[in-house]
């Protein structure tokens, strides 16, 4: 194609071989500095201009000048030349293959890096890069046609190839080809348009066009509307080449029908595949007079009751005109009214209100016609008419006569009359017609005698204690419009009948009184309630006779009769009366009076009054008994043991024993428990012969008491056994030991006559024989035990109707008491010279037979 662009490629070709020309001079030393050459593209003549920055000799001035003409003779010989055309699509990749300049420029492998050829473009901006060794063009980097070229079509990069040794270059250029990237854009999305109901048929609307950066066919190619009845749209072309939208009426507005309208405006190009951009046409439709207000109704018809007041509204008509703005604004007024009408009804202009202006008289007039007019802000208007009819009132309430009233009715009384009363109204027809009832939720009935006549009585029998009071409303309610109705309200009072007799908080009370309490003390309460009221609910608390007639109970508690508090009036004895029940009566003061009973007992609490009693050794004041211990006794040698009882229960009769003093401590100790004394350790030759231990009885109550007893015991070196029972258990009868020890004090010499000696046993084997025949070898208490001694739980008392005889075999060295059988109250004792029946034998702690 021939070259059509003057000196506009030449610049950078220029500059390139100004660049050559000096990098030869460099061997000259008179050059100072270089020279730049610039060539003005926009000249018509394509002058060059020469700056000259240093001062040179004028032998190389003129030098360069020759050089200079020879380039520029030489550029403007090429510049004819038909330049090499390429192209490219826009948005290739970088480092796509444009083309092959060895092939183009007919040149040998490699001679393009020897000759140093280089790709030069305008600006210095280098879109495409050489590759010297293959001779390949490739793109520098992703070329946006938009951005290089805007709307200049074709779209056409000039780059010149340049080749220094020898000195050569050609001209080339590089097409970018668009494509469709861009959809088109409407600057404003939405548009609105204000269009008069009374435009025309074919009346147009130029609308704002869209706008599309790419060229050509992917530019905007036309314009295409929503479907619609009214509008069509047209694609114009301006003089330079741009289309716009034009929107055509193709029929006649009613802003009524359809006020506004939107529609979608859409601009397409031409690309493959096409792209389309969208705005929003917003039409308003401007109204205009052209329609006469309407009334909803053409006839209004109204009933007024002739009591209405002052200012009732009657009716609001309402017009509507479908114009807008001051063509739709409406007033109303009374049209073609008389004198009386414009006297007794006034209407709102702007709400249509019509109200009363005097009181209306059903008696004068019962009938009115109203004539309205509405009126817009032009000539139009609308009418209406109101027929207004005047009613009669309800307006005398019923009235209600009680001419007999009981207030009091006993109550269980059956079908009582409770009150006689009248009913009456000063209305007539259905306005003087009356019903008379009563609330549904009471026992009472309305019943009708005579006209208009109502007798109220009681529908069953009352109970005072449910309901005590009630409150009747007696509701008169006439048949008029609006129903009128008067209420009368009567208050009956249940009076009380003594139906109900006390009734105790409990059916069996229990209260708990320690003994020895002081008299008159306050043990506890009963407590009962009536529920009647007055006299009949007043209730006397009386203690009812026991049972048991040797209870003497009238001495043992009394009764507030007021409040039901009950008093012991003596001091309790747990010993001798433990528990003790009574029954206790409520009565009220009705007529007849209503009782009830309930049963009270009372448990006397246990108290530590009783010291323990000791039964052995005997406390009866006769010779205290002696205990003998051989004295090659052991260490837990049983020495006797210390029987004693407390006439106390629980742990107030818990007992335990304590040694408080000895004659030779450490000798002897008592069992805690059981009362056992037993030798501590083996009897010596240095212990003395006599000692006296005086042993503490002490209970567990509190405070606790105690009891002492004191022990006499005798060492002894030996003494024969003669009644010591059998070994064998299951022998015959056991024998009992006497416990008087009779001490041989008589000690005859080994030199003493043997015969003497055999005379002495004798005589006092048969001294023994004849005190344990009378019963002078033991003391046993006689008669039965005092009365206090009471067993109540087994914890170690002895009961009241046992005693037993304790005796002591007069060689105790075997350890072994013998505990006969009881003995009957005021019996004597059996003694070791009778016959007794024998307890098992059994085993203590230590081993030894008990």
């Amino acid at each position: 194609m021939p070259w059509d662009g003057g000196l506009e490629g030449l610049g950078p070709l220029i500059g390139a071989l100004t660049g050559i020309f000096l990098r030869s001079l460099r061997k000259e030393p008179q050059v100072l500095d270089s020279e730049v050459f610039t060539v003005q593209q926009n000249h018509p003549q394509g002058r060059l201009y020469q700056k000259r920055t240093m001062e040179t000799s004028g032998k190389l001035i003129c030098r360069q000048r020759q050089v200079l003409l020879f380039i520029l003779l030489l550029g403007l010989s090429q510049a004819g030349l038909e330049p090499r055309s390429y192209s490219v699509v826009e948005e290739t990749e970088g480092h796509a293959f444009v083309t092959n300049l060895v092939k183009d420029l007919g040149l040998g492998q490699g001679e393009l890096s020897k000759r140093g050829a280089r790709v030069i473009s305008q600006g210095n901006k280098l879109h495409l890069q050489l590759d010297q060794e293959t001779g390949d063009l490739l793109l520098n980097e992703k070329l946006d046609r938009e951005e290089l070229c805007g709307h200049t079509d074709p779209c056409v990069l000039r780059f010149q190839v340049l080749l220094e040794n020898p000195l050569e270059f050609f001209q080339a250029e590089l097409q970018v080809i668009d494509i469709n990237d861009h959809s088109p854009v409407f600057i404003d999305r939405d548009m609105l348009l204000k269009i008069s109901e009374s435009s025309p048929p074919g009346t147009t609307f130029p609308l704002k066009n869209a706008q599309d950066v790419d060229v050509g066919r992917n530019n905007i190619e036309n314009y295409v509307i929503s479907p619609n009845s009214y509008f069509r749209v047209l694609t114009r072309k301006r003089s330079d080449g741009s289309k716009y939208p034009e929107l055509v009426l193709d029929k006649a507005l009613d802003r009524e029908q359809e006020p506004e309208l939107r529609l979608t405006l859409t601009a397409q190009d031409g690309g493959s595949p096409p792209r389309s951009g969208i705005a929003q046409i917003y039409i308003e439709v401007v109204d205009i007079n052209d329609n006469a207000p309407e009334f909803q109704q053409p006839l209004y018809r109204v009933q007024i009751p002739e009591d209405s007041p002052i200012g009732f509204l009657i009716v609001t008509v309402s017009a509507t005109d479908v114009d807008t703005g001051v063509n739709g604004e409406i007033s109303y007024s009374l049209f073609q009214a008389s004198e009386e009408i414009c006297k007794t009804f006034e209407i709102h202009p702007k709400t249509g209100e019509i109200r009363l202006k005097k009181q209306l008289d059903f008696e004068r007039i019962q009938f009115y016609e109203v004539n309205i007019e509405a009126r817009d802000a032009g000539s139009l208007s609308g009418k209406c008419t109101v027929l207004t009819q005047v009613m009669d009132v309800n307006d005398n309430a019923p009235e209600v006569t009680v001419s007999a009233f009981t207030r009091h009715i006993p109550e269980n009384s059956p079908e009582a009359v409770v009150a006689v009363l009248s009913v009456s109204d000063l209305d007539s027809e259905e306005n003087g017609k009356i019903n008379c009832s009563i609330q549904d939720d009471l026992p009472f009935l309305l019943k009708s005698s005579l006209e208009n006549f109502y007798t109220l009585v009681t529908e069953r029998p009352l109970d005072r204690e449910s309901q005590a009071e009630y409150n009747i409303t007696i509701t008169v309610t006439d048949l008029g419009t609006p129903r009128l109705k008067t209420q009368h309200h009567l208050t009956v009072t249940v009076s009380d009948v003594n139906d109900n007799a006390p009734a105790f908080s409990q059916s069996a009370y229990t209260l708990r009184v320690r003994e020895n309490n002081s008299p008159a003390l306050h043990i506890g309460s009963v407590s009962a309630t009536d529920r009647d009221s007055g006299a009949n609910a007043q209730v006397t608390y009386s203690l009812l006779p026991p049972h048991d007639p040797q209870l003497p109970l009238a001495s043992l508690v009394s009764i507030n009769a007021a409040n039901g508090q009950l008093f012991a009036l003596r001091s309790l004895d747990f010993e001798a009366l433990r528990a003790f029940e009574f029954r206790v009566g409520a009565a009220d003061r009705g007529s007849p009076a209503l009782s009830s009973q309930a049963l009270v007992r009372v448990l006397v609490v246990d108290d530590n009054d009783n010291s323990p009693f000791v039964l052995y050794p005997p406390q009866n004041g006769s010779a205290p008994c002696t205990e003998l211990v051989p004295r090659a006794a052991e260490a837990g040698y049983l020495v006797t043991k210390v029987v004693a009882v407390d006439g106390d229960s629980g742990q107030n009769a818990w007992l335990s024993y304590q040694l408080l003093r000895a004659t030779e401590p450490g000798l002897f100790g008592v069992w805690a428990h059981n009362g056992e004394v037993r030798t501590a350790r083996p009897l010596s030759e240095r212990d003395a012969v006599q000692h006296r231990l005086l042993v503490l009885v002490k209970d567990n109550g509190e405070p606790p008491l105690s009891a002492s007893v004191t022990l006499h015991v005798l060492l002894v070196d030996g003494f024969s056994q003669p009644y010591l029972p059998l070994p064998d258990a299951a022998a015959a009868e056991a024998r009992a030991d006497p416990l008087t020890v009779y001490l041989v004090v008589a000690l005859a010499s080994v030199s003493s006559l043997f015969l003497l000696s055999v005379l002495g046993f004798v005589a006092v084997r048969l001294g023994r024989r004849s005190r344990a025949a009378s019963g002078g070898g033991c003391s046993v208490p006689e008669g039965p035990f005092a009365g206090h001694l009471v067993d109540v739980s087994g914890a170690g008392t002895l009961s009241h109707s046992y005693q037993y005889e304790v005796c002591l075999t007069g060689d105790s060295g075997t350890g072994e008491f013998k505990f006969l059988k009881p003995i009957i109250p005021n019996l004597p004792p059996q003694c070791p010279g009778k016959e007794s029946e024998e307890n098992p034998t059994f085993h203590n702690s230590f081993g030894f037979n008990m």
